[in-house]
């Protein structure tokens, strides 16, 4: 939960103008109209992007653990809680995965880095605020699927072997993140493409 704030720190400096700053350019036409795909142009975006934000999700996790054993100078913690490392593998890749599809995918839709990282905090904001006032509403958590941290927390939940702290069912969370990837997906097939060049 401390990662979140660093995560959408990350996600928004850093990639809200992936996109939109090639697109404000003309420089995405010129990208694609070399032998580069659109695939490999998405990678080499993604990528920035997932390797920025592992460096404040799973490695410092990983590195926690570390200090846990050194400290306790024995494999004692570590054979005890073994399914910790595949956790938060798992977990650190389902919340990078989330925030910079969703953010490539904002950021494919204009040419603003500023009004794409107001888009991406305000996406979050919204649907924590929405799930809120429901919760405060109808004093019940079942809508916790509407919102995108909510999700996350749930998901992190289960993968951590943790009682959900919402009613919402953990794969209802697993379904809406799974088809927020799968939209934004679709809007990066959608959005980035290159010009026809004729010789």
């Amino acid at each position: 939960e401390i990662q979140e704030i660093f995560v959408l720190f990350v996600t928004v400096y850093v990639g809200s103008g992936l996109i939109a700053n090639d697109r404000r350019s003309n420089a995405l036409q010129i990208y694609l109209s070399k032998p580069l795909t659109r695939a490999e142009y998405v990678a080499g975006k993604l990528t920035i992007l997932l390797v920025l934000l592992l460096l404040v999700t799973l490695v410092p996790a990983l590195a926690l653990l570390v200090m846990e054993m050194m400290f306790s100078a024995s494999l004692t913690f570590l054979r005890t809680n073994l399914f910790l490392i595949p956790a938060i593998t798992l977990y650190a890749l389902v919340e990078v995965l989330l925030a910079a599809f969703t953010m490539l995918a904002l950021s494919s839709l204009t040419t603003s880095a500023r009004y794409t990282a107001v888009l991406y905090a305000g996406l979050l904001f919204f649907t924590s605020a929405v799930f809120n006032i429901l919760r405060g509403a109808t004093g019940s958590s079942m809508l916790a699927w509407l919102s995108l941290p909510a999700n996350l927390e749930q998901i992190g939940d289960v993968i951590f072997r943790l009682p959900p702290r919402f009613e919402s069912p953990w794969l209802l969370s697993v379904f809406v993140v799974a088809v927020v990837i799968g939209l934004s997906a679709l809007v990066l097939e959608r959005r980035v493409r290159g010009v026809e060049v004729v010789t």
